[in-house]
């Protein structure tokens, strides 16, 4: 337990780290690695408002996880809701607590055993949050607690005097995006709201995957992304053109030129062969690829006679990504693309996705419910009830061949 003279010499070591010549996240970093080791958290994050974005930015984190850069809604989250009150959340069991399915934080995706949060204040006003997760003995004690809350205020000064720039990219082509996206169903004499403002910008030669629970909305996100359902409300812009009520014929075109579809399923034509499932897409795309070539892309030109119940199911996969791909569309969108396969096959056709996308330049949305593999993605979107809870910008995105799940 802290005494009183060890809070002093701990802030004031924090506070010659913040007063140094290094950039606000390198001496912010250094700070924070103090105050974990002198409190017993297991790992802290500084999330900052960004007024432009009206997002919470996990702007400076000390631990394993790599966090920074993931942004969630002040409205839906417990950060946000330190934020929005003030109110100090002390969570030493997240087992117990629904924003933690499965012991992950259904924000970031991190796993997470206890959780405490605080506000960040500067002039009387609530700036940021800090949050403290997985301290490794019991409750934190009143000493520790006061190093926290002190800290809390000068990291808060510390951001603001030196300037800290946010870990949000503007260097992206946006190939399509959302604004106030709503999308809702007639059901049993009422309105069923299934897409709740929704806000989104798909980078040109990214993998953005998009994760949630069932019935949170993903397949709905992914059915407007695909032009196979329209918005009830909201905006809808594709280079920059609005789409967001397209005629038949606009959504026919986009739907043939612009997007290469990969479902759980497969759906091949069964009285169709591997080569001949590829050339009937081909025939029909103005400015196609060579069905034989596309089939060699996934490595599968030895079985381009066979038809669909000669294969197996990651062949059928493997020929159904090869379809979506002999378009040359503008974006892949991929539900559960691994979904009813085995690991070693679902590695391949994540091997055979990661290709497209950093070295073929594809844009891929996929959507999964595998948050391992999360990790291999440029940005992860988490969908709650309908709404994004979070992005998370993946800094280092892992190779298809070191995830285990």
């Amino acid at each position: 337990m802290k005494t009183l003279r060890g809070r002093t010499e701990t802030l004031w070591q924090v506070l010659l780290k913040l007063g140094g010549n290094a950039s606000a996240e390198q001496v912010l970093t250094e700070a924070l690695e103090i105050v974990c080791e002198e409190t017993g958290a297991g790992e802290i994050t500084l999330w900052l408002y960004h007024d432009a974005e009206k997002q919470l930015v996990a702007a400076v984190h000390a631990g394993d996880s790599s966090i920074v850069g993931t942004s969630v809604s002040p409205d839906h989250s417990l950060v946000g809701r330190t934020f929005q009150t003030g109110e100090e959340i002390w969570i030493p069991d997240t087992s117990k607590h629904p924003s933690f399915p499965a012991g992950r934080d259904e924000e970031t995706g991190i796993p997470v055993r206890n959780n405490y949060l605080l506000s960040m204040r500067l002039g009387g006003k609530i700036t940021g949050c800090l949050q403290a997760i997985n301290r490794t003995a019991g409750e934190y004690s009143d000493e520790e607690k006061a190093i926290l809350r002190s800290f809390c205020g000068l990291a808060a000064m510390a951001a603001e005097e030196k300037g800290l720039v946010f870990p949000v990219r503007s260097d992206r082509k946006v190939l399509v995006s959302l604004h106030n996206a709503v999308k809702e169903y007639a059901s049993g004499g009422s309105m069923l709201r299934v897409l709740k403002d929704v806000n989104l910008e798909i980078y040109e030669h990214e993998l953005l995957i998009i994760l949630g629970e069932s019935g949170c909305g993903k397949s709905t996100l992914l059915n407007i992304l695909g032009g196979m359902d329209c918005l009830t409300s909201g905006e809808m812009t594709v280079d920059g053109r609005v789409f967001s009520h397209p005629t038949e014929k606009e959504l026919t075109e986009y739907r043939r030129d612009a997007i290469g579809f990969v479902f759980q399923a497969y759906h091949l034509m069964p009285n169709l062969t591997a080569l001949e499932n590829i050339e009937f897409i081909a025939e029909n795309t103005p400015n196609a690829g060579n069905a034989q070539e596309a089939l060699d892309r996934v490595h599968l030109g030895s079985v381009a006679n066979h038809y669909p119940s000669m294969m197996s199911g990651g062949q059928q996969q493997r020929v159904a990504i090869a379809r979506a791909i002999v378009k040359n569309p503008r974006m892949i969108l991929a539900d559960e693309p691994t979904g009813a396969l085995d690991y070693a096959t679902g590695k391949e056709v994540l091997q055979i996705i990661e290709k497209l996308v950093r070295e073929e330049k594809t844009t891929v949305v996929m959507v999964t419910h595998n948050a391992e593999i999360a990790r291999m993605a440029d940005r992860v979107i988490r969908l709650r009830d309908g709404r994004i809870s979070s992005i998370q910008e993946n800094a280092h995105p892992r190779s298809a061949d070191e995830l285990v799940w």
